[in-house]
């Protein structure tokens, strides 16, 4: 059922009027503004009740107050339970992402450790879906860093391989990963498959904890060497158990033997931070910070539900996670994560013993995140002032600003990037990179007229994303290009205040010294030592940092593949085929003709005329 109750433009909300219409069944209620934008989406056991509470004539925040103001009407869809209700309003935040909410952005899914499936596995970080991916796989991790970590230690104890397919299919001798002992070299042959799947079930029987039967099995087979005069053996045996128990010593957690998620939430000064801590079968994988604004009062118990179910939606479910604020929905929330997860859960406040000195770790760490976070924020609020103040920008605050640069190599491989900011720091999920066509090569103005068309001719029918402030990484020639396009896509009326400079570099291209340009061609009078002329050089290299990461990408790309390219007959499939064959474009240049016939669809013909295109 979906009751929807509306006003005129230019008259207020009718709250009592609306109020009658609403029943007491659990829901989710949209609060929308007079531009038809969703400004909040919430979700209620008792729909009139929660409702009612946003229109009391007492008690009401300065931020609710703001929240009530914008209202212009209230779409409200019943559901049959409040766990409904709680998916719904998940997924309506996450697809509407509304201005008053908190939505906990983590674009990147956790990373696992992942054996491969093949006759002589490969330790590697895997990122995605793991149910139609073949292999086994172990975590997940909070991080890349903590992984490497693990895999770096993996190689030491158990020496696996950690090399390409590509790779591993055409070595001839043994890498340096051999000679430092970190690999048995299975790709030339020194180690048995049987050897090695040996090696496989020592490392499984690490990542799955089983570190004590594991050590103790290792123990065993150093004193049969020792026993049967084996020395050189024994020794092995012993080093790799001393670095087993090294390893345990530091990540063991005493007395967890389940899968849990230590999760603390501290408020501070509007800024939250939830610290998690994730442990996998009494290991440690390591903890993960995250920050947000809180945009209206809400208690720390309020963020943390809406954190559990943003997170854990997307990320793997544990069997028990231990939280520091007792939650009024914590059964409904269990019910809603358990059904998701398919598997028990508990969610845990009053602890005790070693999950209590856990959790107050976690308070710990919590509480340092956001001091440290609060730093760099006040650092970036004061830059955010003082721009404000140095381009005369009190009557339009920037609440967003766009950056664009264009990389290239003598014209090959040109990329545009475009980075944005807004009070908070860098957006990196709306960063962007333009493929640069149909321009005469090196033409950096044609680069950005064609870049700035793009992207504004597109953003007019989404007014409310055209930044305050653009910036343009180049001089007066950059600049009057850019302000050309603006002026024929007339986004200065559809945006006004919009400001456009350039950022010139100055003598000797040092740091320091840029040159902010205005829409005249004139020189802005900024003082070095400005915080404002900083944000505007931390904004400038973000953009230049992400145009050459493109750029390099795609360079490197077409320099693997051109050369190939440019023979008749070798599609898009076969160039796949014979640079995994042979490792990348230098294998290919060393085969033979006998061994490009081997490529599945290459006759002796074809094979010819690919050695002749490298062989002259």
């Amino acid at each position: 059922m979906i009751l929807k109750m509306m006003t005129t433009e230019n008259s207020s909300f009718d709250a009592q009027s609306f109020l009658k219409t609403v029943n007491h069944l659990p829901g989710v209620y949209r609060m929308i503004d007079k531009n038809n934008k969703v400004i909040y989406v919430g979700k209620a056991k008792n729909l009139k009740k929660r409702l009612s509470s946003y229109f009391r004539k007492t008690g009401l925040s300065t931020k609710t107050l703001s929240l009530v103001g914008h209202i212009h009407h209230i779409e409200v869809i019943n559901t049959r339970t409040e766990s409904e209700a709680l998916i719904l309003e998940n997924d309506l935040i996450k697809n509407l992402n509304p201005r008053y909410n908190i939505l906990f952005r983590d674009d990147k899914s956790y990373p696992y450790i992942q054996l491969t499936q093949h006759a002589f596995p490969r330790l590697k970080v895997y990122r995605g879906i793991t149910k139609s991916t073949k292999g086994q796989f172990f975590g997940p991790f909070p991080g890349v860093a903590a992984i490497r970590h693990s895999i770096n230690q993996l190689q030491r104890i158990f020496k696996l391989r950690n090399c390409e397919d590509a790779v591993f299919k055409n070595r001839s001798r043994p890498c340096l990963q051999y000679q430092i002992k970190r690999c048995t070299a299975p790709c030339v042959g020194l180690v048995n498959e049987g050897e090695y799947q040996l090696q496989i079930e020592q490392a499984e029987m690490f990542l799955k904890g089983k570190n004590e039967l594991l050590i103790s099995n290792q123990v065993q087979l150093m004193e049969q060497a020792a026993a049967s005069l084996n020395y050189e053996k024994a020794a092995e045996y012993r080093d790799t158990i001393e670095q087993m128990r090294k390893v345990n010593e530091k990540q063991f957690v005493t007395g967890f033997d389940k899968n849990i998620d230590i999760i603390a939430c501290v408020l501070e000064q509007e800024y939250c931070c939830i610290q998690v801590f994730m442990i996998r079968g009494g290991t440690s994988l390591g903890n993960k910070p995250f920050f947000i604004r809180s945009k209206l009062d809400a208690h720390p118990s309020q963020i943390l539900e809406t954190f559990l179910i943003q997170h854990y939606s997307r990320h793997p479910i544990p069997n028990e996670i231990i939280v520091n604020e007792k939650m009024t929905n914590r059964v409904v929330l269990e019910e809603t994560l358990a059904n998701i997860a398919q598997a028990k859960l508990k969610i845990k406040f009053n602890v005790r013993d070693k999950r209590k000195r856990a959790l107050e770790m976690a308070v710990r760490n919590a509480h340092d995140s956001l001091q440290r976070h609060l730093l760099s924020t006040s650092t970036l609020n004061k830059r955010y002032a003082s721009l404000i103040e140095e381009l005369n920008l009190q009557e339009h605050p920037p609440e967003r600003i766009e950056c664009f640069d264009i990389s290239h190599t003598m014209g090959e491989a040109t990329k545009a990037s475009c980075v944005v900011f807004d009070p908070e720091g860098a957006r990196k999920q709306d960063y962007r990179i333009y493929n640069i066509r149909d321009i005469q090569q090196g033409d950096d103005y044609a680069a950005m007229r064609q870049v700035l068309t793009r992207r504004y001719d597109k953003l007019k029918q989404q007014p409310d994303l055209i930044p305050d402030l653009i910036l343009i990484d180049g001089g007066k020639g950059q600049l009057h290009s850019a302000l050309d396009v603006m002026a024929l896509l007339d986004v200065f009326s559809i945006k006004p205040g919009l400001r456009l400079l350039g950022v010139a570099k100055g003598p000797e291209r040092k740091a320091g010294y840029e040159q902010i340009i205005d829409e005249d061609f004139n020189i802005l009078d900024i003082p070095m030592d400005a915080p404002a002329l900083l944000l505007i050089q931390q904004i400038r290299d973000e953009a230049h940092r992400f145009a050459i990461t493109g750029h390099r990408k795609a360079r490197a790309k077409t320099r693997t593949a051109s050369r190939l390219e440019e023979i008749p007959g070798i599609g898009a499939k076969r160039r796949q085929m014979l640079l995994h064959k042979f490792g990348g474009l230098q294998g290919v240049k060393s085969a033979g003709i006998e061994e490009l016939m081997q490529i599945k669809g290459i006759n002796r013909e074809t094979a010819q005329v690919i050695y002749d295109t490298f062989h002259g």
